[in-house]
């Protein structure tokens, strides 16, 4: 796992009236266990995957309530588990990372709202949009729209993200429609504390089992019921959930002094806005604020009678919606416009259609906007510190100057999905150029320097699909990469079906380390362990490969940089055609070295013989060409100062960081390179013949010097 819960795993025992304190995330799951959910499931991913990996280090206190846990291959199949709440009055919850998540499982998602839920049914989507996102720029805002589901944006503090999860359950079971809680990195991680409740077993579990529901096609989404579906979402469930969210106040308003203008603003950027307001001096630090603002914690559907009274009586209204398109501001046009409402509308004409809204995007479209709503405000004073808080950074980055190299993200030290590129690399320089399909994961980091390789990222697990293209029209064979999570999630279906069955005669790496590392060093289907009691996983992928029918295959260990350029270079170029695959097998280094620190941990307190490896570079030696460092990448491979007087050329070097994976010493073997570089292996807790081994070496290593002088 990416870190252990297990402290913060307690409190999810918490009972009525106690404090809670923690993250946004483990306020999630505590609400759920408040809610009296079902099952539970999702497709790890950040910025949510701690939900799924608290929930499977919860798995006793799931079992006390007979909650069932699901640890999914793909979003699809997350989606596809709420269909348990279609015909029976089971509460359950999903989760993955939104947009690209959310693309995956749309087809489920739109058979599930078409006929619509009995049990509360909800989907955590984790909103990856801004500058720390690490997907496509969209929003989920669509998908909502698209399948009329109820989308909620909980303003980031941890008794509102409670109670929208719990309100969200009711409002999907008084409306029949599963909703969706987007959540920000920051509400995810964001601190605090509220008043908790009892957790509660849900009536129909896997400790109170029922038997199967009465047939009702209306149940199924499919013609003509879809048709009569259609129309219950506007007419029925539409109405029912805007009754909802209007009884239980489920949206906020926050007063003002300034009653003439107001500010409309999603939930999950709140905070931003008011320390924004802080900044001009129209808030404090407790969030009381002069400009009455209403809080959408839920942006759809909208309730247009709310909409109307927050607007009355006021001349200027600012839409606060990040991201586009203007989805919230179009729709609030369109309720004052057909009441007739004359009022100044403002929105992405005062602040960027795109991107994340950061404090300063936020202060800059105020500045813009508050002058025209209220001219009498003396802005004058905020707005020159603010003016020159921007001038001062803009004179530290002309400061810096343009030739400050980029620090772009890289490979783990010692990660074994390292080699694999290096060889790619090698093997360029005898064939040419290769087209290489690049994927989701972490060997995406290779598309970056040194390596640059990838021509295309169509999806996770898509690689190969997408080097379906260009194989028939490539001298070459392409080479798509594929991680072995990408493998389970979307490649043995999409790439590697559809190349037997097209006949395609590409080449495939599977980067085989054990986990989805990108996103915490979740279990695999393939993985050596998972999450069950008895620690074993059954699947494998050689044997998958072989079944389904592909008959060239090798496995081959990692950081075998000799052995992988060879599989390589007869992959590209064996008259053999049809698919071939590569297995690289390596495992994942964070997990090893936090499996070995443990382990070694263990048996230097027990006394035992501990060996550890590291590698040098021999400052005499190194020639100072740093070919090493450009076909390496390790990041504990560097360079220093020449400590030869005669010689101006840093020389490479290994720093503290090495972990002893040996790769280095494989590119400077396999690539012709200078002899620089020495593994020294340390001993801990040393045998005899240890001590015994050291004495021979010391005593020929001095014979020699006594020789040589």
């Amino acid at each position: 796992m990416e870190r252990s819960f297990s402290k913060e795993i307690q409190a999810l025992r918490l009972g009525q009236g106690e404090l809670f304190e923690g993250e946004g995330i483990l306020a999630v799951t505590k609400a759920l266990l408040q809610s009296g959910v079902a099952y539970v499931g999702g497709y790890q991913g950040a910025p949510v995957s701690h939900l799924i990996d608290v929930l499977v280090q919860a798995q006793d206190i799931l079992d006390d309530l007979g909650i069932h846990l699901e640890t999914c291959t793909n979003e699809a199949s997350a989606a596809a588990l709420l269909g348990a709440s279609i015909n029976y009055p089971a509460r359950g919850a999903v989760t993955w990372k939104s947009i690209v998540g959310t693309n995956v499982a749309s087809d489920a998602l739109s058979n599930l709202a078409s006929p619509g839920v009995i049990g509360g049914a909800m989907i955590v989507i984790g909103e990856d949009y801004g500058e720390g996102a690490s997907v496509i720029q969209e929003r989920s805002h669509a998908f909502a729209l698209k399948s009329s589901m109820w989308l909620l944006d909980p303003r980031p503090e941890l008794s509102t993200i409670v109670r929208c999860v719990e309100k969200g359950f009711e409002l999907s079971e008084a409306s029949n429609t599963p909703v969706m809680l987007e959540l920000r990195i920051r509400a995810c991680h964001v601190t605090g504390s509220f008043a908790a409740k009892q957790n509660r077993a849900a009536t129909v579990s896997r400790r109170a089992k029922v038997g199967p529901a009465a047939f009702n096609y209306d149940h199924l989404a499919h013609p003509p019921a879809t048709f009569k579906q259609e129309k219950l979402k506007f007419e029925q469930r539409l109405p029912a959930a805007q009754r909802f969210i209007l009884e239980h106040g489920l949206n906020e308003v926050m007063p003002g002094d300034l009653d003439d203008i107001g500010i409309i603003v999603q939930g999950g950027i709140y905070n931003a806005l008011s320390r924004s307001l802080q900044t001009l001096g129209l808030a404090d630090a407790f969030g009381q604020c002069r400009v009455p603002m209403l809080v959408l914690n839920v942006t759809h559907p909208l309730a247009p009678q709310q909409i109307l009274d927050f607007c009355t009586g006021k001349s200027h209204v600012l839409v606060v919606e990040e991201g586009g398109p203007e989805y919230l501001e179009q729709a609030i046009g369109t309720i004052l416009r057909r009441a007739d409402r004359n009022l100044r509308l403002a929105g992405k004409d005062m602040l960027p259609m795109a991107g994340e809204y950061t404090i300063e995007v936020l202060t800059r479209g105020l500045l813009a906007w508050l002058p025209k709503a209220r001219p009498d405000l003396d802005l004058a004073a905020p707005a020159t510190a603010f003016d020159a808080a921007q001038a001062q950074r803009a004179k530290a980055q002309g400061l810096i100057g343009p030739d400050l190299p980029l620090r772009p993200p890289t490979f783990c030290t010692g990660c074994p999905e390292r080699p694999v590129f290096t060889a790619i690399k090698l093997v360029e320089r005898e064939t040419g150029p290769v087209h290489v399909a690049a994927d989701i994961g972490c060997h995406a980091l290779a598309t970056f320097a040194p390596f640059s390789v990838g021509h295309s990222i169509l999806g996770y697990g898509m690689s190969l699909a997408s080097a379906a293209g260009v194989g028939p029209l490539s001298q070459r064979r392409p080479i798509a990469i594929m991680g072995d999570g990408g493998f389970w999630h979307n490649g043995l279906i999409t790439g590697v079906s559809s190349a037997l069955f097209n006949r395609g005669d590409g080449v495939l790496v599977v980067l085989q380390n054990g986990y989805t590392s990108a996103t915490g060093v979740q279990y695999l289907p393939s993985s050596k362990q998972s999450r069950h009691e008895d620690g074993m996983s059954g699947a494998d992928i050689e044997t998958t490969l072989k079944a389904l029918g592909v008959q060239w295959v090798k496995r081959l260990r990692s950081y075998g940089l000799g052995g992988m350029t060879s599989a390589l270079k007869e992959a590209l170029s064996t008259a053999k055609k049809g698919l071939k695959v590569i297995i690289a097998d390596g495992e994942c280094q964070l997990a090893r070295q936090r499996r070995l620190r443990g382990e070694e941990a263990k048996a230097l307190a027990a006394g035992e013989r501990v060996l550890r490896t590291r590698f040098g570079i021999d400052d005499a030696v190194c020639t100072g060409d740093h070919s090493c460092i450009r076909l390496s990448g390790c990041p504990s491979l560097t360079i220093k100062p020449n400590p030869d007087p005669l010689r101006s050329d840093p020389v490479a070097h290994v720093n503290q960081g090495c972990v002893g994976c040996g790769h280095c010493g494989e590119v400077a073997h396999a690539a012709v390179l200078c002899p620089s570089f020495y593994k020294t292996e340390i001993v801990h807790n040393p045998s005899l013949w240890d001590r015994l081994n050291h004495r021979l070496h010391q005593a020929m290593i001095g014979w020699l010097r006594s020789v040589g002088a």
